[in-house]
């Protein structure tokens, strides 16, 4: 064979090779998306965090079998305003989002009581790149119909608008967290116990479209109020002599067995590896109202210390993410709209915008560095930035507070006097991002700010309790 003819033939097998890698690769599925949503739960009720009264062994799976963010955050330290970081990939705040969603105050229009329509959720994007879009469970991102989920880029849905449901009780005509149980592509049966019905929905959901790409908002609302768990699962923590805090066990218990039965779905469906699913908490525990743990970090839901937006946080895709990995620089929920967009092929441009950014790279060694350098957060009375280890929460009846989270992760010693230059340069930073927000498009009602205020002087468990 002569020189040309080598030539010609290397030239033509880099053709084929080039050929069949591209082929390849428009071959390969669109990956599905699941995001497991907890309503209310303390950090320190997974056994995965230190929890010795409840046992979640397929939450621990997860994290066994992905990567467990050790700084994971959420954008707001109650329920709708983190819902509304999750669902947009964009600081709730920058869209006037502050508040949690109630009753319209004097002076607001009721037209705007919900997730701005200015807003594009991350449902809307993923359909438009090919994706079915399911909501199963709980909204509250607005009860009128321009604020529906089927308005918002979901395709199915089950579940309601509000804040929250009984766990055992739905009627026709009920309201409140009796409301009826909304769904557009069958008649909803009666309820046998919500975090059950919510893991069956999801499971049908898996098995509806596990031939086509698939984002799934897995949106339970265990362990939020009411307190109300099975028979069976409270005889499981009988030996737990506080009554509150029995039935909270009880409830994260039947989660955990709900978060198992979704993976099980999964791998019968032949869909984990090609499957990224996440889990997190859209706040804190609220110590004082469920009885959670949120240990070792101090403060609760509705308040800025770590205890209120430091959340579990778990992301697992099975052959693309290291396994029983931590990650231990500080992410968001903001990132997994982001994240999603493109691994689903979007393109970040001027018209498609996101305060997250997509995580992938930094897990898989690509990008080095951390994915932000500053976290802002801003809720009624309260603001507060992170920068590094140093964390500032700014409030209205006292001096700032700063700590240095990386030998203070419990925020016990306020280090602001004895760190002026820091205290000033955080100050002018969440300052002046502060002053370029909106105005808040709704609020709630005044009586919280009081609230709110009384739970930063609140004494909260930094150990975990004996298993009794």
């Amino acid at each position: 064979m002569n020189k040309m003819r080598i030539e010609k033939y290397i030239i033509l097998l880099v053709v084929v090779i080039v050929a069949s890698v591209t082929t390849t690769k428009a071959q390969q599925p669109k990956p599905n998306f699941i995001i497991i949503l907890a309503d209310d739960l303390g950090f320190g009720d997974l056994s995965l965090n230190g929890s010795s009264q409840i046992p979640t062994p397929n939450i621990d799976r997860l994290a066994q079998q992905g990567v467990n963010f050790t700084n994971g955050y959420v954008s707001g330290p109650v329920c709708s305003p983190s819902r509304a970081g999750i669902i947009t990939g964009r600081n709730q705040v920058s869209f006037g989002h502050d508040n949690n969603l109630a009753e319209v105050q004097p002076g607001f229009d009721e037209q705007y009581n919900g997730l701005p329509l200015t807003e594009t959720t991350i449902a809307s994007r993923l359909k438009s790149l090919g994706y079915t879009t399911g909501l199963i469970g709980k909204w509250h991102l607005g009860n009128r119909a321009q604020f529906h989920p089927l308005k918002r880029g979901f395709d199915e849905y089950w579940g309601y608008t509000g804040g929250g449901h009984d766990y055992f009780v739905s009627k026709p005509d009920g309201e409140g967290y009796e409301c009826p149980i909304e769904c557009n592509y069958k008649t909803p049966e009666p309820l046998t116990y919500i975090t059950d019905d919510k893991g069956s929905e999801c499971i049908q959901f898996i098995e509806r479209h596990k031939k086509e790409p698939f984002f799934l908002l897995a949106s339970f609302n265990a362990p939020h109020a009411p307190m109300q768990a099975t028979a069976d699962d409270l005889r499981l923590f009988d030996h737990i002599k506080e009554a509150k805090r029995r039935n909270y066990c009880a409830m994260v218990h039947r989660l955990d067995v709900n978060v198992g039965r979704i993976m099980q779905a999964l791998n019968e469906q032949g869909l984990a590896e090609n499957t990224l699913v996440v889990f997190l908490s859209d706040n804190g525990g609220p110590c004082d109202q469920n009885e959670s743990i949120n240990a070792p970090f101090n403060g609760q839901k509705g308040i800025l210390l770590e205890g209120g937006i430091h959340v579990p946080f778990i992301m697992q895709w099975k052959g693309e993410l290291p396994a029983g990995t931590s990650y231990e620089n500080p992410v968001w929920s903001l990132d997994l709209a982001a994240s999603f967009f493109e691994l689903a092929g979007g393109t970040v441009t001027e018209n498609v915008q996101f305060d997250g950014v997509n995580l992938m790279p930094f897990l898989l060694n690509e990008k080095s560095g951390q994915p932000h350098q500053t976290i802002n957060w801003r809720f009624t009375i309260s603001a507060a930035i992170r920068e590094g280890n140093w964390k500032l929460v700014r409030l209205p009846d006292r001096l700032p507070l700063l700590f240095d989270l990386s030998t203070d992760i419990s925020e016990q010693n306020n280090v602001a006097l004895q760190n002026i230059d820091i205290t000033e340069s955080l100050l002018k930073k969440l300052g002046h991002w502060d002053v370029a927000q909106p105005h808040p498009v709704f609020l709630e009602g005044a009586v919280w700010k009081k609230r709110q205020l009384q739970l930063y002087d609140r004494s909260y468990l930094l150990t975990q309790p004996e298993n009794k």
